[in-house]
């Protein structure tokens, strides 16, 4: 029999778990540590660097975004710790799972610690730079001699507090022998101030102070420098909450109190994640789910859009299995756990988001080798702009203020966030569509396909083959007959084929007799004696299979498959987006082309009577950019060598694990939707980059050459401000923009 229909009918009744059953591994897989203390994204550069040169770490992801280190590798927890210590950091091993009331204030925590450090130290700078300024306009320009002292404190003050952590980031950096971004702010600062300080002592303690009464103090300046970076951070902070809310928003759906109910039915109130498998709990009308279970009484309307991505409520009832997170409607349902509360669907889909948004894009890679050599490069830059213009050109002043602005508007920190932020908001976005993205290089292989080849049977197909054809050979027989006889021989088997056929006598109210002697054929049929006759169902070149009854050919059976609702119009919507489409099977050539029509496949872009090797070969063969969309077991191999596996989340655990995407059960148009969600990613990445290098790139030339003028330094700062705040601007909008969209087609599906 064809292979091909070898996978388990998925019952549309029951939603499958996206993800790996079970608890989560706590032998296995990366560990993960909070990390404190981070300034800006070369703070995570420089702590990766220093984490993947310690011995058995074999691979090291640090994200600014979301404060997280994942480690992979048989190094311990102290000389993981130590590295961070040592990078000036604060770090906390997280356990294996998430403790979801833990995990929700610990972020919200982190994320009003940041919040709140910015917000201070903007008030500082600015709320003293402004009167600052104003006194310098009026005051300072009617000749007050003592204006400048005021000054000197002011900016002193601003310094020692607002400036404060850039410096013990910039010294951090320094000790390791490094630099930073903050590395240029500090200097940045500093020459403002210092050069000040110098031109304010020599006008005042010089015995013939006239060539230095004309220069220009820029102690306002110095603050306002920290202030306006301040101010900048403090925004960009504010933008990083809202983007990143996808893992809060997640662990939010799972209750943080679950009634559990005793033998006597007796309610007591436990903490969700204290649940153990077998409790048996109770959940009103217009509850949560707490923990992934089945349900023992009651009868309810459940929206599991968290699993499946669907707006629309569907009917449970009792024996149907309930995932953690989905709401109850109207009915009272008594539930049994299957996990404990520390291991629902929620907690694992929470974890993979949170790896996905905590993972790197190849593309960040470029961003990556830039912002190492762009601190260097600058504070050079930075040495023959003051050089040149103080002796070559005499002068000095403007060399200063020169010098300054270039450290200040080359700080790239927009080309740092460039990459995260859009990879934060694309995986969070999936998250909410039903839809799980493992890391961001599979976020950047689904924006870059040509192609989707598809597994038919479970994936394009309900995986539930039915008799649409009996062609009778003998006349002796007639379709009952035949039926009634093949059912009676077929009664022994687990193929879909057999399940099929005893469907077909069910709904025609046959019944059919007793069997003998059954044998199953791998790969042949199946044998038996009914009724004293031995009667032989296997394959044919012709049909699905062929009825021989004592050695006689009797009749053909033609059994096919039924499309998924959605299937032709993923298919449709995927050409309409450019991209190539194609079919592997392992059914018949007929067979396939009978699917294919109602798809509307070519026949030249069907591959049949496809085995698991095959599969692989044409996979190898579609050429790079190609995407493979299967369920079953057959399909791992493709799926993990395809540049991108998309794994049905009703299929096999197998094929999950070599997926590099899931997509909701049921629902084929996630396929397009995950596409097209990467693509709108990799959008936003590429303008983001353009916005930070272009930036930069004509910023750098004219602070150098001094075409920004006094002001040159106050305009650095805001401008630096401003890029920050374009590109987390750029995935806030991503962001709304997306959930814009969701909304407007769930919108479209309720009514």
């Amino acid at each position: 029999m064809a292979d091909e229909l070898d996978p388990t009918p998925h019952s549309h009744h029951q939603p499958a778990i996206p993800v790996a059953n079970g608890p989560a591994q706590e032998a296995e897989g990366p560990s993960r540590y909070r990390i404190e203390g981070m300034h800006c994204t070369g703070c995570a550069t420089d702590l990766q660097k220093a984490l993947l040169q310690l011995p058995q770490v074999r691979e090291a992801t640090v994200s600014f975004t979301t404060g997280l280190a994942v480690i992979q590798g048989e190094a311990g927890s102290l000389p993981i710790l130590d590295a961070i210590k040592r990078q000036g950091f604060d770090g906390e091993h997280l356990p294996p799972g998430i403790d979801l009331a833990e995990t929700r204030s610990r972020m919200e925590l982190a994320q009003s610690r940041t919040v709140g450090m910015w917000r201070r130290r903007a008030m500082i700078g600015l709320g003293i730079w402004i009167p600052l300024e104003v006194m310098h306009w009026t005051l300072g320009a009617h000749g007050e001699s003592w204006v400048p002292w005021v000054m000197l404190l002011g900016a002193s003050i601003v310094l020692g507090f607002a400036g404060g952590g850039f410096y013990a980031s910039a010294w951090t950096a320094a000790r390791r022998g490094g630099t930073n971004m903050d590395t240029l702010i500090a200097i940045g600062a500093t020459t403002a101030f210092v050069w000040s300080l110098v031109v304010f002592v020599a006008q005042r303690v010089l015995v013939n102070p006239e060539a230095w009464m004309p220069l220009p103090l820029y102690f306002a300046e110095s603050a306002a420098l920290l202030g306006i970076i301040s101010l900048g951070h403090f925004l960009e902070a504010k933008a990083s909450a809202h983007a990143g809310t996808a893992v809060r928003e997640l662990l939010e759906l799972q209750p943080d109190v679950a009634e559990r109910l005793d033998s006597n039915d007796l309610i007591t109130e436990v903490r969700s994640r204290d649940l153990e498998v077998g409790d048996r709990l109770q959940v009103r009308p217009g509850g949560r789910i707490p923990v992934d279970a089945f349900i023992v009484e009651g009868r309810s309307e459940l929206d599991e859009s968290l699993v499946t991505g669907e707006p629309i409520p569907v009917d449970r009832s009792p024996g149907d299995p309930v995932v953690a997170g989905t709401l109850n409607g109207t009915g009272r349902l008594v539930l049994e756990a299957i996990v404990d509360g520390r291991n629902t669907t929620v907690v694992r889909i929470a974890e993979l988001v949170q790896q996905a948004q905590s993972s790197q894009a190849p593309i960040q890679r470029l961003a990556d080798r830039v912002s190492s050599i762009f601190v260097p490069a600058v504070l050079s830059i930075a040495v023959a702009t003051l050089l040149c213009w103080g002796l070559l050109m005499g002068d000095w002043s403007t060399g200063v203020v020169s010098t300054v602005t270039v450290l200040i508007i080359s700080c790239p920190c927009a080309l740092g966030l460039a990459t995260p932020m859009a990879v934060m908001v694309g995986a969070g976005e999936a998250s909410r569509r039903g839809i799980l993205v493992k890391d961001a290089a599979s976020l950047e292989a689904s924006g870059r396909l040509s192609r989707v080849i598809f597994d038919k049977t479970g994936t394009l197909t309900l995986g539930r083959p039915r008799v649409v054809a009996i062609e009778i050979v003998n006349d002796a027989f007639d379709e009952a007959s035949v039926l009634r006889t093949v059912a009676a021989a077929e009664a022994g088997s687990e193929h879909p084929i057999g399940r099929a056929i005893a469907m077909a006598a069910e709904q025609r109210g046959i019944i059919p007799p007793r069997a003998t002697e059954f044998a199953a054929i791998p790969g042949e049929g199946v044998t038996a004696t009914v009724e004293g006759r031995a009667v032989r169902v296997g394959r044919d070149p012709d049909a699905s299979c062929r009825i021989e009854i004592d050695g006689e050919l009797v009749a053909r059976l033609l059994i096919d498959d039924e499309p998924r609702p959605d299937a032709a119009r993923a298919i449709a919507r995927l050409r309409s987006m450019g991209l190539e489409v194609g079919m592997l099977t392992g059914d018949r050539q007929a067979s396939a082309e009978r699917i294919a029509e109602k798809l509307g496949l070519q026949p030249h872009e069907i591959t049949s009577e496809a085995t698991p090797e095959s599969k692989l070969k044409a996979i190898e063969a579609a050429g790079p950019n190609t995407a493979m969309v299967g369920d079953g077991i057959n399909d791992a191999a493709a799926l993990a060598r395809a540049d991108l596996g998309i794994a049905m989340a009703g299929g096999t655990g197998t094929a999950i694990e070599a997926a590099n995407v899931v997509v909701p059960p049921d629902r084929v148009e996630a396929v397009p939707d995950a596409i097209h969600l990467a693509r709108r990613t990799l959008t936003t990445i590429r303008q983001n980059l353009f916005l930070a290098f272009v930036y930069n790139s004509v910023a750098i030339p004219a602070a150098a050459f001094g075409l920004l003028g006094t002001s040159g330094p106050l305009i650095a700062a805001g401008a630096m401000a401003c890029s920050d705040i374009s590109v987390i601007g750029n995935a806030v909008r991503l962001k709304n923009s997306l959930s814009r969209e969701r909304r407007r087609r769930d919108a479209g599906k309720s009514n």
